[in-house]
């Protein structure tokens, strides 16, 4: 997984926090769901990008 998708996933992570945390602090519900749902979706991703990095060194370990 290269670099700077990890790190836009961690931004995207971090985004949706940052922004749940404002909806709550101004009583915004929607926004609060919003940066839930984003920061939800970050952390799918940067679960997925774990996934494959574990298949590639298992693959690694077998095909030598």
């Amino acid at each position: 997984m290269s670099i700077g998708k990890k790190l836009r996933h961690k931004a995207e992570t971090a985004e949706g926090a940052a922004k749940k945390t404002v909806g709550k602090a101004l009583g915004n519900e929607r926004m609060e769901a919003e940066g839930r749902a984003q920061e939800a979706k970050g952390k799918a991703k940067q679960a997925g990008d774990q996934i494959k990095q574990a298949g590639r060194k298992i693959k690694r370990i077998f095909t030598r």
